[in-house]
């Protein structure tokens, strides 16, 4: 497993992110710790959790995946696990914070309750890379750096990061740690995929010239890309067959992740894939991690069989004519995520 560092800091962690969201809905708690152990065997030292998992979001069991993750902390040398976790942010109506009656605006009150709470739930004193979930364009980004700051200082936090961030935000933020003489963010987590290459317009200019690693997530488009929602697939269990079944916001970011380009383009994928002898989830993840301004690829699991076709693209490089196919289906089929 080749390593990479996180923006300009100290961190370096494994081309593979195990994300856990799912750990405590879609993976009870002995399938997740066996998630995990199998991933750090694998040779991933780098883990990703969120005040706010598991998803869907619920005010029942938010806070529950960080439980479980830190159960398995204890079973390992903390040094040895470069571990993420985030605070919520406002979330923008797209999905509610369940912590602190969904009152998370990333203030200096809700980010200091947010941290202490996580360490808490993780059973450890500090995080290696915390990160704001959501941004508040509505708040002064001074407030957010100044604290997250002290967090850095306190020893709390090694390093921050941004998720679900803009270019607009991601360059205010820089500019005000710049002026603050503050901690900045070295990461931005954001949805990234063969279906999804928004991140190629803007923000990766912007993460190449200030040196910000992208940690994506959904390199497999919510599962989409592994080919089980084509010719009508609606897998029992699975996250977007859930979320279709719910209705309302959830159905929505269903039918933005499967539609007919979206199918479409991953049918094409899938072709490709097979000529080049691999997965459709191994071809995918290997693209993902094959950037230059990508650090790490958070990938997910919500079952141990699913683990194979993903450490399979660990040491693999794309050749040119894969890369050149796939780059023909993106021309043909734009932005299928809309």
């Amino acid at each position: 497993m080749r390593h990479k560092r996180l923006g300009r800091s100290a961190i370096v962690v494994s081309e593979i992110c195990m994300g856990t969201m799912t750990f405590g809905s879609g993976a009870d708690e002995a399938t997740s710790h066996r998630i995990l152990d199998r991933s750090f065997d694998a040779g991933i030292n780098f883990f990703d959790a969120a005040e706010n998992y598991p998803v869907p979001p619920s005010p029942e069991w938010a806070g529950r995946t960080e439980e479980i993750v830190g159960r398995w902390l204890k079973t390992k040398d903390r040094d040895a696990v470069i571990l993420a976790t985030k605070v919520c942010g406002p979330s923008h109506g797209w999905i509610k914070g369940s912590q602190r009656a969904g009152m998370t605006t990333l203030d200096r009150h809700n980010i200091t309750r947010a941290i202490e709470a996580s360490l808490t739930r993780l059973g450890t004193d500090y995080v290696d890379l915390y990160q704001t979930h959501w941004p508040d364009h509505d708040l002064a980004y001074d407030e957010t750096m100044e604290t997250l700051d002290e967090l850095v200082r306190a020893g709390k936090v090694r390093v921050i990061g941004c998720s679900n961030e803009t270019t607009w935000g991601l360059m205010k933020s820089l500019s005000a740690s710049e002026r603050l003489g503050a901690a900045r963010y070295e990461t931005i987590q954001n949805n990234f995929s063969l279906n999804n290459r928004r991140f190629e317009d803007e923000l990766a200019a912007a993460c190449r010239r200030e040196g910000v690693s992208l940690i994506p997530y959904s390199p497999l488009a919510g599962g989409v890309l592994s080919g089980k929602y084509n010719d009508g697939g609606r897998p029992e269990g699975a996250r977007f067959t859930r979320y279709l079944d719910l209705g309302g916001r959830q159905a929505v970011m269903a039918q933005r992740f499967v539609n007919d380009k979206s199918l479409a383009s991953t049918a094409r994928f899938a072709v490709i894939a097979a000529e080049a002898g691999m997965s459709p989830v191994t071809l995918a993840t290997a693209w993902s991690k094959q950037h230059d301004f990508v650090a790490s690829t958070i990938v997910g699991a919500t079952r141990e069989d699913q683990l194979d076709d993903i450490f399979a693209a660990a040491d693999l490089a794309l050749s040119a004519e894969v890369l050149k196919a796939i780059d023909a289906v993106t021309k043909d089929i734009l932005y299928p995520m809309g």
